[in-house]
């Protein structure tokens, strides 16, 4: 690994990142020999994200600590935390680093191009250092998220991530399609319903800007029409029975809007469309699936009270 400038006249080298890998590779090896090589310290300080076990953060710290301490035992290993200013940042750690290297001749911070350098503001000197092949963390990830080992370590690894990462409240979007004058509503069956319908929606995406573009998405997806007039109706906790038991759930936010034109086709999960008169449903709440049977008699409840 190529470090630019490469006198130094300072105790401790400091290395700063995520090591969120399941071993050491290469690049990381090569970073923390080229450090010792320069000096008489080695200090590592491990970001510490707010969130748990995600994609991005799968590894807690205790077990990166380990990963590193089981390769380099003479490395003294700290953690920071995560801030949304970087002034705020750099300040915290420089006072884990004066911490680190009291009595010492003072510290050098190592980083890639890449690397925390472009968000430090701190009073320490920092060096670039150049990776002969650079190698992806993200990429190493994925690989590593595509294989399954029929072992028992490999089990109590899931296991350790569901039970340590913060319980999930799904967004959702559902949508009633009325007619022009309100007295009608366009309900969606899926197979799994058997014989009762409910009303046209899914899941929100990071992708979209608003529930209101989830919305429009899914009554394209779903029934190939388009609606005008989206409005909100309410949102609510849904007894979806996929996750009855669990501390995961949904909640959805419910529109209504008005069917302008296009042939009703359903597509992706819905497998029959069918427009019900309101008041009918009203006398016989069976013919909607329970978990969206509150959401109907919200949906009344504006009606009778506003327009689109």
């Amino acid at each position: 690994m190529e470090v630019k400038d490469e006198t130094t006249d300072v105790d401790v080298g400091v290395i700063v990142g995520r090591f969120q890998v399941p071993r050491l590779h290469s690049e990381h090896i090569d970073l923390i020999k080229t450090v010792q090589d320069r000096h008489q310290k080695v200090v590592v300080i491990i970001g510490l994200a707010e969130t748990k076990v995600t994609k991005n953060n799968p590894l807690d710290y205790p077990l990166r600590h380990a990963m590193i301490q089981e390769q380099f035992p003479d490395v003294d290993i700290y953690y920071i935390n995560d801030h949304p200013s970087d002034h705020v940042w750099s300040k915290n750690l420089d006072g884990i680093i004066s911490k680190a290297v009291s009595g010492e001749n003072g510290a050098v911070l190592y980083g890639s191009r890449d690397s925390f350098i472009k968000h430090y503001h701190g009073k320490f000197k920092t060096k670039e250092l150049i990776p002969k092949n650079s190698i992806s963390g993200t990429e190493l990830r994925k690989i590593e998220g595509n294989k399954k080992r029929a072992t028992e370590d490999f089990r109590a690894g899931v296991i350790w991530a569901t039970q340590n990462r913060y319980d999930t409240l799904y967004g959702t979007v559902d949508i009633a399609i009325v007619n022009e004058d309100n007295t009608k509503v366009l309900l969606g069956r899926k197979y799994s319903d058997g014989d009762r319908y409910r009303f046209v929606g899914g899941f929100c995406s990071k992708k979209s800007k608003n529930h209101e573009e989830d919305a429009m998405r899914e009554v394209h997806e779903e029934l190939g029409i388009e609606v005008s007039g989206l409005k909100y109706v309410c949102s609510m906790n849904i007894d979806d029975w996929r996750y009855r038991g669990e501390k995961d759930g949904i909640r959805t936010t419910m529109f209504v809007g008005k069917y302008i034109f296009g042939p009703v086709t359903p597509g992706d999960d819905i497998d029959e469309a069918k427009w019900f008169n309101v008041n009918d449903i009203k006398n016989n709440l069976e013919v909607i699936v329970p978990g969206h049977r509150q959401l109907f008699e919200e949906l009344v409840k504006w009606l009778d009270n506003n327009k689109i």
